[in-house]
């Protein structure tokens, strides 16, 4: 009998993404014993069961409050700071509609996008593939962080003064544009440095254009 592998994640709240233990306690007890459960990097928990309960394991842990989402090659959920500001100044409800819009779509490799409520950035979102930093009232968005390896670098600027309406709309249409023009397995950072952030802008223009209009 085959296994599946699906992400586990409670969401977020001011202080960060947390996992409650009765959440803990309740996930042990539904995967059970010959489950496997590998935390990630991006604040997700990998959860390996078996085929034939997947569904089930999955509704149960729906009913606890938990969120499901597809492991591999997708878009993760948002890895956020702790809003240590506070949730409205920090942006929280910006961040929690941005996270349900973008988690969960299939991409050529796995994509990170990373959200700060503040210029601190303790988040570190500028070493995601995606960064989204609220600056007072509206928001910067920067492209093509890489946190691994020897040439780890950080995002650089992609577009500034977004708004909160336009925010979730452009960072679609960066996944959109990924999708159809990413290579199988290339990492956003080598996209970005093969398309360069200049022509990025260049090839997107017109749905900028028409989210900043």
């Amino acid at each position: 009998m085959g296994t599946k592998k699906f992400a586990v994640t409670p969401g977020f709240e001011v202080g960060g993404t947390i996992f409650r233990p009765e959440q803990l306690a309740l996930l042990g007890t539904i995967v059970g014993e010959d489950a496997k459960i590998e935390l990630t990097t991006f604040k997700q928990l990998y959860v390996e069961v078996q085929e034939a309960r997947e569904e089930e394991i999955k509704e149960k842990l729906k009913a606890a409050g938990l969120e499901i989402q597809p492991a591999g090659f997708y878009t993760k959920n948002l890895i956020t700071c702790n809003f240590c500001r506070g949730a409205e100044e920090a942006g929280m409800p910006a961040a929690k509609k941005l996270d349900e819009a973008i988690a969960g779509h299939a991409v050529p490799s796995p994509l990170k996008i990373g959200y700060a409520g503040c210029a601190l950035g303790t988040s570190e979102p500028l070493l995601k593939d995606i960064a989204v930093v609220k600056m007072k009232d509206t928001f910067d968005i920067y492209v093509g962080g890489e946190s691994k390896g020897l040439k780890a670098k950080l995002a650089r600027l992609f577009l500034s003064s977004v708004t909160e309406e336009q925010l979730i709309p452009l960072v679609q249409n960066l996944i959109r544009y990924f999708q159809e023009n990413g290579k199988k397995k290339e990492k956003f950072s080598a996209f970005i440095d093969r398309v360069t952030v200049e022509a990025l802008r260049e090839a997107v223009a017109l749905r900028i254009r028409q989210i900043i209009a």
